[in-house]
This record gives C-alpha cells, structure tokens and sequence, in this order.
C-alpha cells in the first residue's frame, strides 16, 4: 500500500523515552548490593561449614580420646585391685612369718631354760596370747623348783606359777612327778601375735632320780 503526504509537510518523529539518571543509579546500587550479599552469604556459608567440619573432627578426636582414657583407667583400676590383693597376701605373710619367728624363739627361750635342769622334760606346751601353760614329767620334785628357778632368772618369762605336781606312776620302777605351771611372756620378748599354736614336746622318756 502506498501512501500518500497530502499536506506536503514532513511528519515529526516520535519522540524517544529517556530513563531519569537517578533510578539508574538506584537500580545499580541494588544490583550491586544484591550480588555483594550474594558474595557475603557464599563466604560466610562456606565459613560456617569449613568451622562445622573442624568441629565435627575435634568432637570425633575427643571421643577416641575420651575412650582411649577409659580404657586406661579400667587398666589403672585392675591394677589397683591386684596391688592390693597381692599386698594382702604379702601382709599375711609377713604377719606368718612374724609369728611363726616368734614361736621359734619363744620355744628357744623355753628350751634353753630346760637345758639347764636335770631329769626333766615338757609334754604339752601351749600358748594364749602371752600366758604359756606348760606340763611335764620330772624326776623329782627339786628339779620342778629348779624349772621355776631358772624360768624366773631368764628374763624371758613373767608370773611364773606352779598349777599342780603330783607323783605318778608312769613307770613303776622309776619315781616321777607329772607338773602343770603357767607363765607370761615378758614384755620385751612377747610376740605381736593374739594366739599362738599348741606346741608338743616329744613322748616323754623315763628319767633317773634328780638331784637333791
């Protein structure tokens, strides 16, 4: 189709639409502002997330850790009761062999004291705490007194007293006195140990008259 400039003047043109300086502006700063909080919330996240990781490992590190120290401490633990098992044991023992020198020695003290008086010997020989209560066979009442006699001189033993002595007939050919007596361990000498074993002298052989 063709057209036609009937008034012979040239036709305006339009006229172009032009964008006010300011709200570019605007529109520049929101854009930049959008994309410097899209960079900030990036680096943060991946802050946050590298922090969060550190944390999960130090977390895990310190549970290996915290389980590694319980082990050892069950291990310290057993081994706290097994010391003090074997020290039981060994106080047992020290307190035995306590005992068991002081009994030695105790029987020492009373041996070395019959040594030394002639036509006698023990039977029964028995011990509660520090009283010692003896018996035995003597051939003749003098050698009883000299048993006290030298018991007292020893230093070893206190309250030395005679219970009973009595002649028997334990060999018809041969005169003998059955004797019973008591005494307590001296101070000095006495063991820690409550109770002592009963200790038994020999059978008894049949002795001659003693002296006067």
């Amino acid at each position: 189709m063709i057209r036609i400039n009937l008034l012979g003047q040239v036709r305006p043109k339009a006229a172009k639409k032009t964008v006010p300086l300011e709200a570019t502006v605007q529109l520049l700063f929101l854009a930049v502002a959008v994309a410097l909080a899209a960079v900030i919330l990036g680096v943060t996240y991946f802050q946050e997330r590298s922090q969060l990781n550190e944390t999960n490992k130090r977390i895990a590190a310190l549970r290996a850790e915290k389980q590694s120290l319980q082990q050892i401490k069950q291990d310290v633990d057993r081994f706290q009761n097994e010391k003090s098992v074997l020290q039981e044991r060994i106080n047992v023992i020290e307190t035995l062999q306590k005992n068991r020198s002081g009994a030695q020695n105790l029987l020492q003290m009373v041996a070395n004291t019959v040594v030394r008086v002639d036509a006698l010997w023990l039977t029964s020989f028995n011990r509660t705490g520090n009283t010692l209560t003896i018996e035995g066979e003597a051939g003749s009442i003098d050698s009883v007194a000299n048993f006290i006699t030298e018991m007292k001189r020893s230093g070893y033993f206190d309250q030395v007293e005679i219970q009973s002595a009595k002649e028997n007939d334990l060999v018809p050919s041969t005169r003998t006195f059955q004797f019973s007596m008591t005494a307590s361990v001296a101070g000095s000498q006495a063991a820690p140990a409550a109770t002592q074993p009963a200790a038994t002298a020999p059978p008894p052989v049949p002795a001659g008259r003693g002296r006067s």
